[in-house]
């Protein structure tokens, strides 16, 4: 893995097979004059290529002869308007340029850094540097991918770049296990992969079968399984710091390994990707596994309902109604709006934790992705403190969210069955609004609760930014940006 330290080296004084370096619109020399008599070749260069900065813009210049013979100039656009992620994206640009040119170690320098900026660089040169490809034969496997061993970022802090190498991490754990086909993974290797994660970070882990499932009156979770030859599970994973917990909170992963839609089954076109239906239950362990080595002082649960919707003679149906965890019934509307019956099993469980605030985050509705566009989640709460605290650390990873409303009652109507406690699905019309309604139903009034909507943002075909083909990750990071400011 591509290893990330300070150095305290001037850039003038840097020997290394690649140099990246960070610069704002129309201010090249600026950047360039710690280089002293490379920085005026550099600049001599972007000159004649007319390189001036422009976000997301890249020069490669090359010197065979040089201590540096790769410089890469990556503009972060105008100054003035510039973002945290601006620097996260920078980062991954250049990586990705190194990876590809066969460089074995880089340096980043940016004339402007704190420690913030620090972390920024970290995450991204670490996301940037992403690929699944484990399963390409050796002789198919993307030439030069894997090639940094080390990266130097230039007077950074040395606290923010560990942070920032902790986080990113969880994301690319998130992306590898969700980028996972499935085929490899169901319900039972997904509680494996949990035991796993356990086992390597010391947390605590309880899986449920489906034996233990139907005893606990899970019958939301089981009825969605039903119709799979993989059986449910539940996971729930502890971590409990080494001091009195601040506070006890509750991490809710949607964990569809695949999503056929069941009996009301999806067009060809919409089933490829679902591997990626369980993002929300991969996002949540990401979190975990880096959370442990934050040494936060809270009491941290992640709950996952794993599961498989498949259809079948035994799956579950159309105006089936379900009696929850909680003991509220459900009638079945569409056999395709199963996360959100899953869910509510088990958020009635987290519920019973008597966390201090509860988060949930799935790929949930493709109503959201419509609102949003395939580059924003939605959010959505019933405590505006916590919502805004989860807005303000997105405004800080990068990963953008957009608060949704769920004040409005008519929508809500929309929800009520005459057979049953709500309905699973309301129509197409406001979707994600009120599949967030249907999943408050089973969260007490006095929980302080968020759910994140993923659906729009969880996959992308083509790459970009810190993005690579494939899973996300998206979220990971946010939720781990919001636990470290809870300290």
């Amino acid at each position: 893995m591509l290893k990330v330290y300070k150095s305290s080296a001037r850039p003038s004084e840097v020997s290394s097979q690649a140099l990246g370096i960070f610069v704002f619109e129309g201010k090249i020399e600026e950047s360039l004059k710690e280089l002293e008599g490379l920085g005026k070749r550099v600049k001599k260069q972007a000159e004649h290529e007319h390189f001036t900065g422009k976000k997301e813009s890249m020069l490669k210049v090359t010197f065979p002869e040089g201590p540096i013979p790769r410089v890469f100039l990556v503009g972060l656009g105008q100054e003035s308007k510039a973002r945290i992620d601006d620097y996260r994206v920078a980062a991954a640009i250049i990586t990705k340029a190194a990876l590809e040119s066969h460089a074995g170690e880089l340096y980043l320098y940016s004339p402007k850094i704190n420690p913030p900026i620090s972390q920024a660089l970290a995450e991204g040169a670490l996301l940037g540097a992403y690929r699944f490809d484990r399963y390409k034969t050796d002789g198919r496997k993307e030439e030069g991918k894997r090639g940094i061993d080390d990266l130097y970022i230039i007077n950074g802090d040395d606290d923010d770049i560990e942070r920032g190498v902790l986080f990113a991490c969880g994301q690319n754990y998130a992306r590898d296990l969700a980028n996972e086909p499935p085929n490899l993974v169901n319900p039972a290797t997904l509680a494996k992969a949990a035991v796993d994660l356990a086992e390597d970070m010391g947390l605590e882990c309880e899986i449920y079968d489906e034996v233990e499932l139907e005893r606990m009156g899970m019958n939301a979770l089981l009825a969605v399984g039903r119709g799979s030859a993989n059986p449910p599970r539940l996971i729930h994973l502890t971590y409990k710091p080494s001091s009195r917990p601040l506070k006890k909170i509750a991490l809710v992963g949607k964990g569809l390994t695949f999503d056929s839609g069941g009996l009301d089954i999806k067009t060809s076109e919409n089933m490829r990707t679902m591997k990626g239906d369980k993002t929300g239950a991969c996002v949540v362990l990401g979190a975990m596994r880096s959370l442990v080595k934050l040494d936060l002082p809270m009491e941290v649960h992640a709950l996952i309902g794993a599961v498989e919707n498949m259809p079948s003679g035994s799956s579950y149906k159309p105006d089936d109604i379900i009696k929850t965890y909680t003991g509220k019934t459900i009638e079945i509307d569409n056999t395709d709006a199963e996360g959100r019956v899953t869910m509510a099993d088990v958020l009635g469980f987290a519920s019973k934790l008597n966390p201090s605030c509860m988060v949930d985050i799935a790929t949930l509705t493709g109503g959201c992705a419509v609102a949003l566009g395939p580059y924003r989640a939605g959010i959505f709460a019933n405590d505006q403190a916590l919502c805004n605290a989860l807005l303000d650390a997105s405004s800080f990873t990068g990963e953008m969210l957009w608060q949704l409303p769920m004040d409005d009652e008519r929508l809500r109507k929309r929800l009520d069955s005459p057979f049953a406690d709500v309905a699973n699905s309301a129509g197409r019309y406001g979707s994600a609004i009120t599949a967030a309604m249907f999943l408050r139903e089973f969260v007490p009034e006095d929980i302080p609760w968020a759910h994140i909507d993923i659906a729009g943002v969880s996959y992308y075909k083509e790459p970009f930014g810190y993005y690579s083909s494939g899973i996300s990750g998206f979220g990971t990071r946010t939720i781990l940006q919001w636990l470290y400011r809870l300290q």
